[in-house]
């Protein structure tokens, strides 16, 4: 059945009025926004957004980390009939003004004011801007609304005005626009409609069976669909909670506390939480670190027992309470029924890691262009390094030239001003490309292999796929970042970062004095070790994939560096832009 965003939030704060709908934790207190607030201020803000100007399809954009007042504007902005468009938080001036010049916004929300500033710096140069809203503190700036301001002027415009434009919307109606990340230029808005968002949330709310008792915790960016999926929209459907983390830094703080049932995270989130269990494991009692060494083992095979409809081993109840039980508690996931992991590839190590402690994380397999998820995968039905599988209702395919495809209701309307690179996405039969390469296999899970783009033609003309030799690097358990370099070379040479964390007891193993990693990059000792550890990975590859020469670099690639996008995908260009010299260092005779 299809469904219009104001349909959803009118149905769940009928059936649910005064359950809680957010929380958000002020002066050292959670405080609670029940189902009905929740309406009744969605529907203030939109109001207010009317008054300031805003007219059917104007842009809304949105700039700042997650809070209430985000949903709300978001929310506000679709039941005004105008088009919410999210901007990261690291996004520079000039990155904000492509946006909101692109998304015609009528209308630029700014959570703070840091992120004001960057609206301020460009709004000379967007006269379609009608206003600017400021989510928190005041500002006597010409033309800046503050929040209390916005609701104010919505609680005097009238209701009939806004009831007139949500009856006007249809379920084939834009309702959001999701600015990719870039990874080669501009980003472009992938235009999603209120049925896409509808039907994707009705179908994760049953697949993961959620109701008005779970509860969700965002931090991730809430400009990426994968975040309004699984923080705005499911819970918007299933009438659940969600609560917002006070900042990355206290997110393991706000875990413990909110204990979720559904936790989501990008791979090096989950990364950083190994780094640190890693490191208090290596701190602790040599009684402590054997039984943790004899439950993760039993851990590791109950969960591929789990996977091959095997029995667990008989002590598995003992780990559980002697080590597991203790570990989702510590975490703050005691209650999680669902913990997963979507956006970018992970490395196999990681999810064994947590395997091990009796979390199976699920991984996702999706894009913005199919409003997130194309494929799924559950607590008891899921495979370790595999994708997952098809969503119910709709379908996916693997071309003759191995790009995965996938077509039904969640996929895209099209780019906003964008008819050539819409056509160029999808094919005559409504199938959408993904530019993914990848493989299905007899049990309908998916392999991601690599990027169709990123394949490296090396120069004696061989096809590599680069992101399944760097999920194994980083399987080397000191290499936190990996990128394989060869383009038109004549062999494939490595890029890696260290986990600084673990590289004390690398260095005692090679017996190197290195005690940094700019320290250990240039130890003869420490690349001797290095240089064993990937004759290991080279001996699982064949030939034209073995990495002949590496390089260790000091630090990380980052987002402010430019060498990753917002959501953590590798910019190969900007890479081969950057270390330049360490790369033809690798290639010289």
């Amino acid at each position: 059945m299809t469904a219009r965003v104001s349909d959803v939030l009118d149905a769940t704060a009928a059936r649910h009025p005064d359950r809680p709908a957010m929380k958000a934790k002020r002066n050292g207190q959670w405080h609670a926004t029940t189902w009905r607030e929740y309406r009744e201020q969605a529907r203030c803000v939109a109001r207010g957004f009317i008054a300031l100007g805003l007219q059917k399809g104007d842009g809304v954009s949105i700039i700042g980390f997650n809070r209430p007042e985000w949903f709300l504007a978001d929310i506000g902005a679709i039941l005004a009939g105008g088009v919410p468009a999210g901007i990261y938080t690291t996004s520079t001036a000039a990155q904000c003004h492509f946006i909101t010049e692109h998304a015609d916004c009528a209308i630029a929300v700014a959570e703070n004011a840091e992120q004001l500033a960057k609206l301020k710096e460009i709004r000379p140069r967007l006269p379609k801007l009608k206003a600017l809203v400021l989510m928190t503190g005041s500002d006597t700036g010409e033309g800046v609304v503050t929040w209390e301001d916005l609701l104010a002027l919505g609680a005097a415009h009238p209701e009939v005005v806004l009831d007139a434009r949500i009856a006007a919307q249809q379920p084939d109606d834009v309702c959001t626009l999701i600015y990719t990340s870039g990874t080669t230029g501009n980003p472009k808005a992938v235009m999603i409609t209120h049925d896409n968002i509808t039907f994707m949330a009705e179908i994760l709310s049953g697949l993961y069976q959620l109701g008005p008792d779970d509860a969700v915790i965002s931090y991730l960016p809430l400009s990426h669909i994968a975040e309004q999926v699984v923080a705005i929209h499911s819970p918007l459907a299933a009438g659940g909670c969600t609560s917002f983390a006070e900042s990355m830094e206290r997110l393991g703080e706000n875990l413990r506390e909110v204990r979720p049932t559904l936790f989501v995270a990008v791979p090096r989130v989950w990364e950083k939480i190994e780094e640190k269990m890693l490191a208090a494991g290596a701190a602790s009692t040599p009684l402590r670190r054997k039984i943790a060494a004899w439950a993760r083992a039993l851990g590791l095979a109950a969960g591929y027992a789990d996977q091959q409809g095997r029995s667990r081993p008989l002590l598995y109840p003992l780990a559980d309470k002697l080590v597991y039980a203790k570990v989702r508690e510590r975490l703050g996931l005691d209650r999680c029924r669902v913990a997963a992991t979507s956006a970018a590839p992970i490395a196999k190590s990681t999810l064994e890691f947590f395997l091990s402690l009796g979390i199976p994380i699920c991984e996702v397999y999706g894009m913005s262009e199919c409003t997130g998820p194309a494929t799924v995968s559950l607590p008891d039905r899921y495979r370790t390094a595999k994708a997952g599988y098809c969503l119910p209702g709709v379908e996916l395919k693997i071309a003759a030239d191995g790009e995965i495809c996938m077509r039904g209701r969640h996929v895209f309307k099209g780019y906003y001003k964008g008819p050539e690179a819409t056509a160029e996405m999808m094919d005559a039969e409504g199938w959408l490309k993904s530019g993914d390469i990848g493989t299905l296999d007899a049990d309908g899970f998916l392999q991601v292999t690599d990027r169709k783009k990123n394949l490296l033609i090396t120069s004696g003309g061989e096809n590599i796929a680069p992101q399944v030799i760097e999920g194994q690097l980083m399987g080397i358990p000191v290499v936190s970042q990996a990128v394989v370099i060869g383009d038109r070379r004549k062999y494939l040479a490595a890029l890696l970062t260290l986990d600084p964390a673990k590289l004390a007891a690398t260095a005692a193993e090679a017996g190197s004095s290195a005690t940094d990693v700019a320290a250990a990059a240039a130890c003869p000792r420490y690349r001797a070790w290095m240089q064993c550890r990937i004759d290991e990975v080279n001996q699982s590859l064949a030939r034209v994939q073995t990495i002949k020469r590496f390089e260790i670099i000091p630090g990380e690639f980052t987002i402010a560096g430019g060498e990753l996008t917002p959501t953590m995908k590798i910019k190969r260009k900007a890479i081969d832009a950057n270390y330049a010299a360490q790369i033809e260092r690798m290639y010289a005779e």
